[in-house]
Formats: C-alpha cells, structure tokens, sequence
C-alpha cells in the first residue's frame, strides 16, 4: 500500500518476537515514511525484508542521539519519520522521548502507533495485581546502587515490572529478595515466541533456579505488591499523638493522626487529651 504521510513523527511499535504481531497500521507507517530511525539498521532490516520492501534507515540510538536529533527534528518539518526500536514499543527504555519532547517544542506533529510492550505483555501472563504497577527498567548492576534502586521501591503498593538479562537474574532476584522480602512473583521470557514460558514462585524460590545461569534473551521480571501493613501499634499512635500536639491543637492533631494510620478518631481524641493533660 502506498500512501503520502503528512510530515512529523510516527511513533511505531514493532514485534517482540512473532512477526504477525506487527498490525497493520504500523506496517503502513514503515512502508511510506520517508527515513525510519532506528536502534540498530540489522534488525530493523529483518523487519523490511518480512514486508518485502527497503526504506531508507538511520541509526538513532544511545551513543549517537544528542549528535543525530536536531537533524531528524529539522526533517520532521517537511517528511515523515519513524521510529522504531529494535523490538516492542520505542521509549519504554530507551532514550526516544527527547526526540519526542523536541519535535513538540519544534510544533512538529506527534502520532503513536501502538503495539507490543514487553512490560505489559508479562503483566498479562503473570496473574499478579495488575489494577496498579510500577515500571522499573533494568536495575543498576552493581551491587550497592541495586539495592538502593530496590529501597526506593518497597513501599510501593503496585505490582513492579523489571526488565533482566539472563547472566544477571539470578543475582537480580536474590537481590529483590533481600530488599522487598521473599514476595510472590514471575518471569517471563521468549513472550510471543514458540517458547514463551512465564515461571512463577517466590524470588527465592526463582533466584535459585537460575542460579546456575538465566535463560539467553531479555526477561520480565514481575514482582507482586506488598502485603497489607499491619495496624499501628497503641505505641505508634502514642508516638504519631505526641508529635502532632507539638504543631496542632488535640481536635486537629487527633485527626491528623487518624487519617494517617487508619485508626479511630474519637479513640485518639480522647488519648490526645491525657496526653495532653
């Protein structure tokens, strides 16, 4: 199908692994952009050759995009461009929003053509809340600034997706492990290939079936929320009552105290007021 494309940037979602997973929207996008800016020209190559057709490429990626963008921008003024990555949908780990960000700055026209996400696919296959989550992207590698990406996240009441490689996932869970506690979650990986798996179990019980090395490939790594918190302790409200009445007069400060711990109001009002005498 040939058709004119107005000028400005397609955002176009590509397979994850099967091919027919490409819709045809996006299909279309490919075969009538004027250049297609992509992670890696190879892979992207695989896709033209599956559509039976060549588009002029070029390559726009981690170590060249600050050099490559303001020529695409200019370019959007008058052509179509894509983009793509070398799998799944652009900007989701990966550096594409700045391309996005300039060309609205440069009152270019913005269009998404959504499509496969690996995220959101291992949502799907691991039966773990999915009514809120949290994308984390690939965890630092070393060990220290791991950990404290996981710190930042414990508290977090949603489902956390990680992206993983196969030598390090091990090591990724056990470190999840320590810094969520032994919570319930699943990987997944070969999604919408012939052998797509998704194991679930608890990141110990994970950690140590890779541990003698992660299947080849990237992974999803979903983790489930954390439990209900137990109730604030007769100690904790105590505490919490103490230090409102430093600020707060008791009818304020016994309410400030109940919203925050999901405690009775009228039970803390009246402990305010020993305290307070």
């Amino acid at each position: 199908m040939t058709s004119v494309l107005e000028p400005g940037l397609y955002i176009v979602a590509t397979p994850i692994g099967n091919l027919g997973d490409l819709s045809p929207r996006a299909s279309e996008i490919l075969l009538n952009a004027d250049v297609v800016a992509v992670e890696d020209s190879r892979v992207t190559a695989g896709l033209f050759r599956h559509l039976g057709a060549k588009r002029p490429m070029t390559p726009y990626h981690d170590h060249n995009a600050e050099a490559v963008r303001p020529g695409l921008v200019a370019r959007m003024a008058t052509q179509a461009v894509a983009l793509v990555s070398d799998a799944g949908t652009p900007l989701i780990s990966d550096p594409g929003y700045k391309l996005v960000r300039d060309a609205r700055a440069a009152g270019h026209a913005v269009v998404t053509i959504p499509g496969p996400c690996a995220g959101i696919a291992a949502l799907t296959l691991a039966g773990l809340p999915t009514d809120r989550f949290l994308f984390m992207g690939f965890l630092p590698s070393k060990q220290q600034a791991r950990a404290e990406a996981i710190a930042e996240v414990a508290g977090v009441r949603a489902t956390l997706v990680f992206y993983e490689s196969g030598p390090r996932l091990s090591a990724a869970l056990a470190a999840l492990a320590e810094g969520l506690g032994d919570r319930e979650a699943a990987v997944a990986r070969e999604i919408t290939k012939k052998f797509e798996e998704c194991v679930t179990g608890s990141l110990t019980e994970l950690s140590a079936r890779y541990a003698e090395g992660g299947p080849k490939g990237e992974i999803v790594v979903v983790v489930a929320p954390p439990g209900e918190a137990a109730p604030a302790s007769a100690e904790d409200a105590d505490a919490a009552l103490a230090e409102a009445l430093t600020r707060l007069p008791v009818s304020k400060a016994a309410g400030e105290v109940a919203k925050r711990l999901g405690l009775d109001r009228k039970a803390l009002y009246a402990r305010a007021m020993e305290l307070k005498g």
